[in-house]
């Protein structure tokens, strides 16, 4: 299956399918036969579950730079350790780069991409479910001691190659964080998927059902992209859930709570600001919240932080304007919007949500 991406910047295509890696690359032989070097940026637990098969299903020469995992691959340093990579290798404007791994290493390895020489070619090879998200749209990025995602650029790639082979080897943690964000594309355009998706156990879905679900996913945020590329406006949609949900997961320190638990809760803290912007009713915001406990999202990390400690992290994020915070609500399902809140009542909806998480099982 292929979904194109109009970016107003660079049109490209998503390639979905099981088993599709070889056939994938492939079919970009001329892009390839216009390249001197091909370099694959990856991480090391991607590499040491999958490096075989890339290299199997890759007919093309290349050279691997291996990564710390995790956020660490987001850092300054390791940002820095890749060009200095680059360079010993003489790579040149006409090099190219391959994003093999998660969310992180796609979005240094676009970063890195968008910077050196001042911009190369890159494709991305997403291995979890998460990346589904990232790896499309063209946010690159590494992180700041002070916040996560402050030092990027929107450059998007030459083509999205996404292999579902590759999930089969996903932890659970890791299949529930990417689903988060399958759940957001629907609660932002299809109240129909949505009520289909909070039936299942979305942790075990089958092959051909998490294909169909990816596929949906993709062109819900190919579409915003078409229509703003650089988050002007309807590209904010697809922030849902992440403003509350980046403060919880930067208090915890990057890495201690999944980038998908994390927006699981702030989906929950949106719902609850919906019920007083839009026509959510506390009904359904608590069968979802039922929903995330029953599938196994934890929310203990809510109880761990007071708001005065998320409070700075939420001031710090980037949709904040003049000190008001930007947050996407829900009119309804499928019907999201941005509205700015007072800091106030973000404190009144965080004690909402403590309260929620304590009476409702």
């Amino acid at each position: 299956m292929k979904i194109p991406v109009r970016a107003a910047s660079h049109q490209y295509e998503v390639v979905i399918g099981n088993g599709i890696l070889k056939e994938a690359f492939e079919s970009y032989k001329e892009l390839f036969q216009r390249v001197d070097q091909v370099i694959v940026l990856t991480d090391e637990h991607v590499w040491a579950a999958q490096g075989d098969y890339f290299t199997s299903s890759c007919p093309y020469a290349f050279d691997e730079l291996i990564m710390p995992a995790g956020e660490s691959c987001k850092s300054f340093d390791n940002f820095h350790a890749a060009h200095t990579f680059l360079l010993e290798k003489k790579c040149t404007r006409k090099s190219l780069l391959i994003a093999f791994g998660g969310g992180a290493v796609g979005d240094l390895a676009g970063f890195v991409a968008a910077t050196y020489m001042r911009g190369i070619p890159f494709i991305q090879v997403p291995t979890t479910i998460l990346a589904h998200d990232s790896a499309v749209g063209g946010k690159t990025a590494i992180n700041h001691a002070l916040g996560k995602n402050m030092i990027g650029a929107f450059y998007q790639p030459e083509a999205v190659l996404y292999d579902i082979r590759l999930l089969r080897s996903l932890p659970v943690r890791e299949v529930l964080s990417g689903m988060t964000e399958v759940i957001k594309h629907a609660m932002i355009s299809d109240p129909v998927w949505l009520n289909e998706l909070m039936e299942q156990n979305v942790s075990r879905l089958d092959e051909p059902t998490l294909a169909d679900y990816l596929a949906k996913g993709v062109s819900v945020k190919a579409h915003i992209v078409e229509k703003d590329e650089t988050e002007q406006s309807v590209r904010k949609f697809l922030n849902l859930g992440h403003t509350y949900g980046h403060a919880i997961e930067a208090a915890a320190g990057y890495g201690g709570l999944a980038h998908g638990e994390a927006v699981m809760i702030g989906l929950v803290y949106c719902l609850l600001l919906s019920e007083r912007h839009g026509s959510i009713t506390r009904e359904f915001t608590t069968r979802f919240y039922q929903f995330a406990r029953s599938n196994g999202y934890p929310f203990d990390a809510v109880h761990m932080y007071t708001f005065a400690q998320l409070k700075d992290y939420l001031l710090k994020d980037k949709k904040a304007d003049y000190g008001e915070l930007q947050f996407v609500l829900l009119e309804e399902i499928g019907k999201p919007y941005v509205k700015k809140i007072e800091l106030s009542e973000c404190e009144e909806i965080d004690a909402e949500l403590r309260i929620l998480l304590s009476e409702v099982e």
